[in-house]
């Protein structure tokens, strides 16, 4: 297949129709304290609306492998079979605790581009950071101080550190960096789970209010976010951490070589692609899924990085 096989203007709404089902799948678990379940209805359904696209699909961004089916595992074919090779990366509920309990920012999320645009990151943890557009590149790294940072971006936004507002990940693993920040007087917002969605608010500043986000948090999770940024707008690096030699060997049955390489986020995501999200709950980015006698509503964002065009869509559903 070549790349001008992959019609991302044409798929698109086919992207929008598999990530809304997902979320309606997985409403109905909303607050039944049933992780498992919430996860296990928005992966079946993805599966079934991504199964009815004209695409020679294969999962390279899932969950886990071939051996924890039936979740939609890494190397998973879908699609029809008769179209365009693509990657597919997918996370069928982000925010599983989130929907349980009924807390905000749950999202069903799947992205797509041609075959081989995205890294195949293993299931460990990725370093990210991540700031949104306008800015130079470089003007937050790696390689800098989370307090280096916070001055960074302060610096190129013409305004003081205390006026930056930094999502983390609440962790126990996050205790230094938070308090590092905290000396900085930079503002946290802190979230309980769903990375992706604290990655994109960044890309939207000036309605969610977080200019930054740092910390640690799955590397596949992190492809998916590169993949919002390419879409929106906006700097990703993530670096790949190892806690022992099994999750080297993981990266090294991923085709992945330089454990201490940082990735941009045109590193992650190479070639252009198409995003859709849908919220569960309700949250900073899409409403969550509202439902009323006769019907459910979903809202989804649906993104192609080619021409940098953000829709938001209302779908109502009828329930039967």
């Amino acid at each position: 297949m070549t790349k001008l096989d992959f019609n991302d203007r044409m798929l698109s709404l086919g992207l929008a129709r598999v990530s809304e089902a997902a979320a309606l799948a997985s409403a109905k678990l909303i607050g039944r304290g049933d992780e498992k379940a919430a996860d296990q209805a928005a992966v079946n359904a993805m599966r079934e609306q991504l199964n009815l696209l004209d695409i020679a699909g294969v999962v390279v961004i899932g969950e886990g492998e071939r051996d924890e089916a039936p979740m939609l595992y890494i190397g998973e074919e879908v699609g029809t079979g008769n179209g365009p090779g693509v990657d597919i990366a997918l996370d069928p509920l982000e925010g599983t605790t989130l929907t349980a309990k009924d807390m905000p920012n749950a999202l069903t999320v799947i992205a797509m581009g041609p075959r081989g645009s995205m890294l195949h990151a293993p299931d460990v943890y990725m370093d990210k950071l991540a700031i949104g557009p306008g800015f130079p590149v470089d003007t937050v790294t790696l390689s800098m101080s989370p307090a280096e940072r916070v001055a960074a971006l302060a610096k190129a936004k013409a305004c003081d550190a205390t006026d930056i507002t930094v999502c983390v990940l609440e962790r126990p693993r996050h205790e230094e960096l938070i308090e590092e920040l905290r000396r900085t007087g930079a503002a946290i917002r802190l979230i309980t789970d769903g990375d992706v969605a604290g990655v994109m608010h960044c890309a939207e500043a000036g309605i969610t209010g977080i200019d930054m986000y740092m910390g640690s948090g799955g590397a596949p999770e992190g492809v998916l976010a590169a993949a919002a940024l390419k879409c929106m707008g906006g700097q990703f690096y993530g670096r790949l951490l190892f806690r022992n030699d099994d999750e080297r060997g993981r990266a090294r049955k991923a085709g992945i070589t330089d454990f201490d390489r940082i990735y941009t986020r045109d590193e992650l995501v190479t070639q252009d692609v198409i995003f859709a999200a849908t919220g569960v709950t309700d949250g900073s980015i899409v409403a969550g899924i509202k439902r009323e006698v006769g019907y459910m509503t979903a809202e989804t964002i649906l993104m192609r990085s080619k021409t940098g065009s953000v829709r938001r869509m209302i779908y109502r559903n009828p329930t039967k």
